[in-house]
């Protein structure tokens, strides 16, 4: 930390040149609690039913202590990871985040060309409301991720429209084969599609500047937001039913339709969403290139362990190939317990989201300026020098004698 600089929480008045005075993800949080409709807030900030899962993906965090080690020359430092041939600043990636549109101006846009600044991986959402073509445009080197139903006809079409530009790391999501139950959301007044109600108008008139620099900007310059990203080709507005195009036949994808996407899709393919080992056993047997082990933030089954604690089980199951976590990471310490237990890198979806809502792009550099500079003088305090040196002799249960 810059010496002299203030810690107080910044104001909702500040300004974006004032954005150094931001000290952590949660800084960026609170403000984008004050500055959001309390609508919006909830599709971010809350999670399926009660937040069981919710809240474990942060506990679970919380239940490990690092271990350092003393007296080690750690003045020259590294981040830098090496992915099939890629090299990325640090081990953290932006996780899908659906319909970023509705919590900053064409927030999609925002996170690709600052995860492009960075250098760190940015997955598009399949639930994004900027098209595919314009995000790898801004954003170069995206990965893809994608709710795929069993129409295998649907799945080609989009297939075909990720090959066009040159995607090559396709992410599917595969613990939402049905929509989960987020109650919170709802009675926030925020349910798809999407109706302008007197209490959603009411919400936005306490908000005025989302108002005026979300919604209107966004109805006047690009019309209703739609899921332009979607498999099927149609297009939906927020405001149509999406049970065809967005649902229909995520229940019905199984593991079959997994070993023919890999024998279709010829570059690296993900799947998110994994908790048990035997699905990561079966999803590498099936050929995947990786797996994100992912609770979906908590937002579908209610009740799991947090992607942390299942990570070393998954890591141990499919040795050869990298695992990464998804799932309540906050600070630089989160993603060194994750590297600890196993993971290559973890992802971030609600911490940009935060950046996105006080200052877009450049509210996003901010979060992942914060992370960068956490991991690298918490990698010097461990007593490691780049993230290949952090094993699980580093971490230990607390409690743990």
């Amino acid at each position: 930390m810059r010496a002299g600089v203030s810690a107080r929480i910044p104001s909702e008045r500040v300004a974006v040149t004032d954005l150094s005075r931001y000290l952590s993800v949660a800084d960026f949080a609170r403000v984008a609690h004050r500055r959001l409709p309390r609508c919006v807030f909830a599709y971010v900030e809350h999670g399926a039913e009660d937040g069981v899962a919710l809240t474990g993906n942060r506990r679970a965090f919380d239940g490990f202590g690092l271990v350092p080690r003393a007296l080690r020359d750690v003045s020259v430092r590294t981040q830098t990871v090496e992915l099939w041939g890629r090299t990325y600043a640090m081990p953290v990636g932006l996780a899908p985040t659906g319909l970023a549109g509705i919590v900053g101006f064409e927030g999609d846009l925002a996170l690709a060309e600052a995860a492009h600044a960075a250098n760190v991986p940015f997955v598009i959402s399949g639930s994004s409301s900027v098209p595919l073509e314009r995000l790898v445009a801004r954003g170069r080197r995206c990965w893809f991720q994608a709710y795929l139903p069993s129409d295998r006809s649907r799945i080609e079409r989009l297939l075909r429209r990720l090959e066009a530009v040159d995607i090559d790391v396709l992410v599917v999501t595969v613990d939402a084969c049905v929509g989960g139950n987020r109650e919170t959301m709802m009675r926030a007044g925020f349910a798809l599609p999407f109706r302008l109600t007197p209490k959603l108008v009411l919400d936005g008139l306490m908000h005025p500047r989302w108002t005026a620099a979300v919604f209107a900007r966004t109805l006047v310059r690009r019309g209703i937001p739609r899921f332009e990203n979607l498999c099927d080709p149609v297009r939906p507005p927020i405001t149509e039913l999406l049970v065809g195009p967005l649902r229909a036949g995520r229940d019905a994808f199984d593991w079959d339709d997994l070993a023919w996407l890999r024998d279709r899709w010829q570059g690296r393919l993900v799947v998110k969403g994994l908790l048990n080992p035997e699905d990561a056993r079966l999803a590498v047997v099936r050929g995947v290139d990786a797996i994100m082990v992912s609770n979906h933030g908590g937002r579908q089954l209610d009740g799991t362990i947090a992607p942390l604690q299942a990570l070393p089980g998954i890591v141990a199951a499919v040795p050869a190939v990298p695992v990464f976590l998804d799932g309540g990471v906050r600070r630089g310490t989160d993603v060194l317990k994750a590297l600890a237990l196993g993971a290559r890198m973890a992802f971030v979806g609600r911490a940009p989201l935060y950046g996105v809502a006080v200052a877009g792009r450049a509210g996003v550099e901010r979060v992942l300026c914060i992370l960068g500079e956490e991991i690298d003088r918490n990698l010097a305090l461990l007593g490691c020098s780049a993230p290949g040196e952090v094993g699980p002799e580093r971490v230990q249960p607390r409690g743990a004698a």
